[in-house]
């Protein structure tokens, strides 16, 4: 007569796990601070290379407009931003999926601005409500030999944007 094949026979002969008895709020409040510690001596022994970032960004000082600790913020707050556009979008709003596709390409530039060191886009901030002004670091000439000038843009030897002074003539 042939064995009747049961649930057990499938089953591995591994030991059950025994469950951890719960922990109290003292026993969590110094683990916690435990691991802040752990945390803290892991840093100052290891600290993080950065390798994916470009030196020039990590030369930044933190006062920067640029700097990498803000450009990293703006990016987390932006991504954060990104289940609620969803929402939107699920919800038919109007302009929900412009607004998403926005926020998702301010994203590729400030990682590829990380990786690279060079801004691609005109504006900067959390919201992008930052205006960024540009810099003509050579100049490109005219058949007469007068530099071509662009309203908006910073050029050394004038030493202001062009475009903004009263007294520019264009």
């Amino acid at each position: 007569m042939a064995k009747r094949i049961t649930k057990d026979d499938f089953r591995s002969n591994k030991p059950m796990r025994r469950r951890r008895k719960p922990m109290t709020e003292e026993q969590k409040a110094a683990a916690v601070e435990r691991l802040a510690k752990a945390r803290e001596v892991r840093l100052k022994k290891n600290p993080p290379k950065l390798k994916h970032v470009h030196p020039d960004v990590l030369a930044k000082p933190d006062d920067d407009w640029l700097s990498y600790e803000k450009v990293k913020g703006w990016i987390k707050y932006n991504k954060d931003l990104i289940p609620s556009l969803n929402q939107e979008i699920r919800a038919n709003q109007k302009g929900a999926i412009a607004k998403l596709e926005s926020v998702k390409g301010y994203i590729r530039q400030m990682e590829t601005y990380l990786r690279h060191g060079v801004w691609l886009s005109n504006f900067c901030g959390e919201n992008q409500n930052r205006k960024v002004v540009w810099e003509c670091i050579v100049p490109s000439y005219d058949k007469d030999g007068n530099i071509n000038r662009q309203r908006g843009v910073y050029y050394k030897d004038l030493g202001f944007v062009w475009g903004e002074q009263d007294n520019d003539i264009d």
